[in-house]
C-alpha cells in the first residue's frame, strides 16, 4: 500500500475503501503524543520565520490518537501543525479522534475570523471522513475560540452532530473530557500573560528588521546629500542617531508596548504604541540632538516619524492577541492610518526644510 509523509504523524495509508459504502474513505492517520525534536525546532522557526509558518500544516481529515474505539471523543483543530502539537501533547496517554479542518494552515481563532474554521468545512469534513460509521455517538467536541466561525444549529442539522465548546486552552482539556465535558468558569476565561504576549513579539520585529535596511539606505543618502554630491562623512555622522532611533521604535512597537499592554492607557492599540514612543524615543532624541546639529526641524521630524512607527507596530499586534475583533481593528485603522499619513507628511516638509537651511538656500 502506498505511503507518504506527513508532518506531526507517521505515515499515511493510501484510500481505502472502508466496506461499508461506495465512496472511498480514508484510514485514519495515527498521531502520538510525543513531541520530537523536529517538532521543537519545527516550533521555533514558526516564530521567526512568516513563510515557514504558513507551509507549517498538515492534512485535513480524521487522525487517531492513542486506540480509539467508536466511543471515543471525537475534538476538532485547525490543521496548523503547531496547533494539532500542542492539542497531542495535552492529551498524552489518552485516546481520542482528532478531526483536522482545512484552514488553509491558520490557528483555530484566526480561522474562525477568516470562515475557514467555518460551517461548511466542519460539515465537509464530517461527511468526508464518514464520521458517522466511525463513532457511535454524535458528538463533537469544539475549541471555544474556534466558536466565532461555527453555527452549531447547522452543523447539527446537516450531520447530525451535536457542537460541545471545550476550553479556550488545550491544557485544560483532560480536566474538560474527566469532567463530563463540561468546562469552568476558569477554563472559559480569556487570558493573555505576558509570556504569551512576549513569545509572538518574534514574529512583529524580525519582518520590520527586514524592511530597516530601506530605512538606514535613506538616512544615508538624506544626510549624506549636500550642493558638492553624497558625502561619506556627513552620511555616517548625521545617520547614526536616526537609525538608533528606528531601532528604538521598532523594539518599542514590537516588544515594549507588547509587554506592557495591560498597563498603558487607552484601549486603542495604535494608541498604546504611539504613548510608549513619546515615553521612550522623544527623550532619548533630546538627549542626542547635539548630533542633529541643534535643529528642531530634524528633531521634531525624527521624533514624530518613529513614534509612528511605534505605534503602527503596535498596531500590528492587534492580530496576535484575543481582545480585538474585525469591526474592532476596523474601526480604529480608520483613524490611525490617515494620522501616520499626516505624522509622514509633516516629517517629511521638516526634513526638507532642515536641508535647504543646511544648503543655506532658507
Amino acid at each position: 500500500m502506498a505511503e507518504k509523509s506527513n508532518p506531526c504523524c507517521g505515515s499515511v495509508p493510501a484510500e481505502q475503501s472502508c466496506g461499508c459504502g461506495t465512496a472511498p474513505v480514508s484510514t485514519p492517520k495515527h498521531l502520538t503524543s510525543e513531541l520530537t525534536s523536529a517538532d521543537r525546532r519545527g516550533f521555533v522557526a514558526c516564530r521567526i520565520s512568516n513563510r515557514f509558518r504558513m507551509q507549517y500544516t498538515v492534512d485535513p481529515g480524521l487522525y487517531a490518537l492513542g486506540n480509539p474505539d467508536d466511543a471515543a471523543p471525537v475534538i476538532v483543530t485547525a490543521n496548523y501543525c503547531l496547533t494539532l502539537s500542542h492539542l497531542r501533547k495535552e492529551l498524552a496517554g489518552r485516546s481520542a479522534w482528532i478531526l483536522v479542518l482545512d484552514t488553509k494552515g491558520i490557528n483555530v481563532w484566526c480561522a474562525a475570523g477568516k470562515g475557514t474554521f467555518g460551517t461548511n468545512e466542519l460539515v465537509n469534513r464530517i461527511e468526508a471522513v464518514h464520521l458517522c460509521e466511525v463513532v457511535k455517538h454524535r458528538t463533537l467536541i469544539l475549541p471555544q475560540l474556534g466558536a466565532p466561525g461555527v453555527a452549531a444549529h447547522e452543523v447539527k442539522k446537516a450531520t447530525g452532530f451535536s457542537v460541545n465548546y471545550g476550553p479556550i486552552l488545550a491544557r485544560d482539556l483532560p480536566a474538560y473530557l474527566d469532567n463530563g465535558q463540561k468546562a469552568t468558569t476558569p477554563m472559559r476565561t480569556v487570558t493573555f500573560p505576558v509570556w504569551d504576549r512576549l513569545i509572538l513579539t518574534p514574529m512583529e520585529i524580525i519582518p520590520a528588521l527586514k524592511k530597516f535596511f530601506w530605512v538606514i539606505l535613506g538616512c544615508w543618502i538624506i544626510m549624506g546629500v549636500q550642493p558638492a554630491g553624497i558625502l561619506f562623512k556627513p552620511a555616517l555622522l548625521h545617520s547614526w542617531p536616526i537609525i538608533a532611533a528606528g531601532l528604538l521604535a521598532m523594539i518599542c512597537g514590537t516588544i515594549i508596548t507588547p509587554v506592557l499592554l495591560p498597563i498603558i492607557p487607552f484601549r486603542s492599540f495604535a494608541a498604546k504604541g504611539a504613548i510608549i514612543g513619546i515615553v521612550i524615543i522623544v527623550p532619548s532624541i533630546l538627549l542626542v540632538d547635539r548630533y542633529f546639529s541643534s535643529s528642531i526641524s530634524l528633531v521634531a521630524a525624527t521624533a514624530l516619524f518613529f513614534v509612528a512607527v511605534s505605534s503602527y507596530l503596535a498596531l500590528n499586534f492587534t492580530g496576535c492577541t484575543p481582545f480585538t475583533g474585525i469591526s474592532g481593528v476596523k474601526k480604529e485603522m480608520k483613524v490611525a492610518v490617515p494620522a501616520y499619513l499626516i505624522a509622514c507628511s509633516i516629517s517629511g516638509l521638516l526634513l526638507i526644510f532642515y536641508k535647504l537651511h543646511e544648503w543655506s538656500i532658507l
